[in-house]
């Protein structure tokens, strides 16, 4: 078929270029409508299958392509990388956020590990173990422990929704009622779920890397031995032999996480440095301080609420029981792990658990 043939039948069939497109000020106005919404993720091609068939627009694709270069030059080169982004972890700086939570994968040894980590800074507030981390008591301990060795109040607390975070939840916005700003009183608290706790969620992965890992081994080997069974009883003097030589751990542990270095992320908006410095000089990192002074006098208000000290093995006969073991053996105490296991298994022959 000749050139002259085919235009003659495409006139006769009535068929022509398109001219009738819709003019470029009314597809600009769409195009920043949807860029408003959910229409800002959509690339050119989407939106322009958008703009025909949800505002019968005749547009060409082409032309949408530059419009949105030129309207969204971000979304464009966030697009172009055909990378998820997720949403980034912003905070102004130390003690805006406190994020606590326990950690739960020694528990079935009878161990119980709870932290606090800053926002901003990613330092460690505290980390202890005992013999409860569901204890709402134990927790607020910890709470009132951290604010008077800091003197200084989080502006927020981010918890997950379990029982344990009640009574630090109560006095922590009871400590803030004062303050005039908008997070004080009882919006100074923040219930959410663990996986979004992202910030200690994140640091127990370290956490059982470089420093749990090596004790679940140890207390599972106990237990293939049959040294352990999960009893209360075993459970009791795993802790009055272990915590005060893993507690010694863990602090070393919260010691070198404060002072070593972060390194930069381009994805992360937070800074990088040492924790440690991070949360003392929080101008040079492009933060500043957040937190609240609180006088020593009101913290006291707090003490008849706050529980007693707890035996080492969360039982207060078998505690006595075995002191007294451990005193008519001439048992030292333990200065780390192995010693603990010599002790532990002494005091079970002994026992006869």
């Amino acid at each position: 078929m000749s050139l002259r043939t085919l235009k003659r039948r495409l006139k006769d069939a009535g068929m022509t270029r398109r001219t009738d497109f819709t003019p470029t000020d009314i597809v600009i106005s769409t195009v920043t409508q949807e860029l408003r919404g959910s229409g800002q993720l959509l690339g050119y091609r989407s939106m322009c299958q958008t703009l025909r068939q949800k505002y019968n627009l005749t547009v060409k694709r082409n032309d949408v392509m530059h419009i949105l270069s030129r309207l969204d030059p971000y979304g464009v080169k966030r697009r172009c990388k055909r990378r998820f982004v997720r949403r980034g972890y912003f905070s102004e700086g130390p003690n805006q956020v406190w994020h606590v939570d326990g950690y739960d994968k020694l528990k079935p040894f009878g161990v119980a590990i709870s932290a606090c980590v800053d926002g901003f800074s990613r330092k460690v507030m505290w980390l202890n173990c005992g013999s409860s981390n569901n204890d709402p008591g134990v927790i607020a301990k910890y709470y009132m422990e951290c604010v008077t060795r800091f003197g200084q109040l989080p502006a927020c607390l981010r918890t997950d929704c379990g029982t344990e975070n009640g009574t630090m939840a109560a006095i922590h916005c009871a400590l803030r009622s004062d303050h005039g700003d908008e997070l004080a009183g009882a919006h100074s608290h923040m219930y959410g779920t663990s996986t979004t706790n992202q910030r200690i969620e994140s640091w127990w992965s370290s956490f059982r890397k470089q420093r749990t890992q090596f004790w679940i081994e140890l207390f599972s080997d106990l237990r293939e031995r049959h040294l352990f069974n999960g009893s209360h009883e075993h459970k009791c003097l795993l802790r009055y032999v272990f915590l005060n030589v893993l507690q010694k751990e863990l602090d070393e542990y919260r010691d070198l996480w404060n002072t070593h270095t972060i390194r930069p992320v381009r994805q992360s908006c937070c800074p990088s440095g040492k924790p440690e410095a991070m949360y003392h000089l929080p101008h040079r990192y492009g933060g500043r301080q957040c937190g609240f002074q609180v006088p020593q006098e009101i913290l006291h208000q707090f003490d008849d609420i706050l529980p007693a000290q707890y035996s080492l093995c969360g039982d207060d006969n078998l505690q006595v029981h075995f002191t007294n073991l451990e005193r008519q053996s001439e048992l030292p105490r333990p200065v780390n792990w192995t010693t603990a296991v010599e002790n532990y298994i002494t005091l079970k022959n002994m026992t006869g658990l």
